[in-house]
């Protein structure tokens, strides 16, 4: 599922993950979110918060945009995903016991949609934050 095998970000060394630096600054805001906020409320409160520092730090970024599905080239419905940031990043807020296969296979959906390479699911059901990084 993650290509980038499962890195560890606390060594140092050299890297080759795409998009470390961004998916780094929204875990970053993440974290200041949970300790600021608290955890285990809407989904949308902590989207809504996302959104905040993203203005804050002149973060390029989209919520709620709009991308069609097709089936065999018809319009079947729409995908909405919470944030985009960077231009390149889907950020997915979840409030809920574990990060699954689910939300895993969910996530590659997302990217194959948007044609995006890299998202980020954010758990904030819990005192401490759970995230993981998906790339396609």
């Amino acid at each position: 599922m993650d290509t980038d095998e499962r890195p560890d970000l606390r060594r140092g060394g050299e890297s080759k993950l795409i998009l470390k630096a961004e998916t780094e600054k929204i875990i970053g805001f993440a974290f200041e979110v949970l300790n600021e906020i608290g955890h285990g409320l809407n989904e949308k409160i902590y989207e809504n918060s996302l959104v905040g520092l993203f203005k804050q730090n002149a973060i390029a970024f989209g919520q709620q945009t709009r991308f069609p599905v097709h089936f065999r080239a018809v319009q079947v419905g729409e995908f909405v995903p919470d944030l985009i940031a960077f231009g390149s990043v889907i950020v997915d807020n979840k409030v809920i016991d574990r990060i699954t296969d689910h939300e895993r296979g969910q996530m590659l959906n997302y990217l194959r949609i948007t044609r995006l390479k890299v998202g980020l699911i954010l758990n904030f059901k819990h005192a401490r934050l759970d995230w993981e990084r998906i790339v396609l």
